[in-house]
């Protein structure tokens, strides 16, 4: 893998990720995406669009027993995924794919997870950003949201969770995939101040239940003077999960 790696911490240190110097970089929302997955011991996850792992590592270490599989298209973030695992020393449950989700592998049947996460490329159209690797992260490429969000339902078990760290923006899109794929859902703004309009919501919703659509009262990340809330600092810092 060709360019500079730093390597950083999540979670109060649990978790050590190596990842490009440049280009795109985990921040705080595959923390956030991680702490929205309702798993329990034993069940499987899938992590579509993981990246170098930091939701997959960040879910693995508040759950224990519990079994991730990430998907990821670009080879250098997946080269990194898998040496994050075995930095981490997870590889009895955190396993990664070289793959989009329009293409799966043929070992992950349909039906196979009890829940999915994921964090789409967050930009339709407009200027991709200059570097490739942060581009083709952020840039919806020939697999749209719409493809995205039905490659994850497919492998959604009955009665299985999918959970989304989405743009506020894009909530209307985003809820327009889902309609008649999942029900019960539930949207949570991620507020950046008490002020301030939400940047991120977290959707959760069920494969094959019906249920209102409901809007929860969200999180604020930050006092006024730039700090994190007591709340956000319970996910970022203790690895706390987030109560739908």
């Amino acid at each position: 893998m060709d360019g500079a790696v730093t390597e950083d911490r999540l979670i109060d240190g649990r978790v050590r990720l190596l990842q490009p110097a440049e280009g795109y970089r985990a921040a705080i929302d595959p923390v956030f995406l991680a702490a929205a997955v309702d798993a329990g011991a034993g069940e499987r996850v899938l992590d579509v669009g993981s990246g170098v792992g930091a939701a997959s590592l960040c879910l693995a270490v508040r759950v224990a027993q519990c079994r991730i599989t990430g998907l990821e298209l670009q080879r250098s973030l997946f080269e990194l995924a898998k040496r994050n695992i075995a930095l981490n020393g997870l590889e009895d449950r955190v396993e990664t794919f070289l793959c989009s989700i329009a293409v799966p592998p043929p070992i992950l049947a349909p039906g196979s997870f009890h829940h999915v996460m994921t964090n789409p490329p967050h930009l339709a159209d407009g200027t991709p950003p200059a570097n490739g690797s942060r581009a083709t992260a952020h840039m919806e490429g020939e697999v749209d949201l719409d493809a995205w969000m039905r490659g994850c339902v497919v492998l959604l078990r009955e009665r299985g969770t999918l959970t989304v760290i989405h743009r506020a923006d894009r909530l209307d899109e985003l809820l327009a995939t889902l309609r008649h794929r999942v029900g019960t859902i539930a949207v949570l703004p991620l507020w950046p101040m008490r002020d301030r309009p939400a940047k991120r919501v977290l959707v959760r919703a069920r494969k094959g239940v019906a249920g209102p659509t409901s809007l929860l009262t969200g999180m604020v990340l930050h006092e006024s003077d730039g700090s994190y809330t007591r709340a956000a600092e319970a996910v970022l810092r203790e690895g706390q999960s987030l109560e739908f």
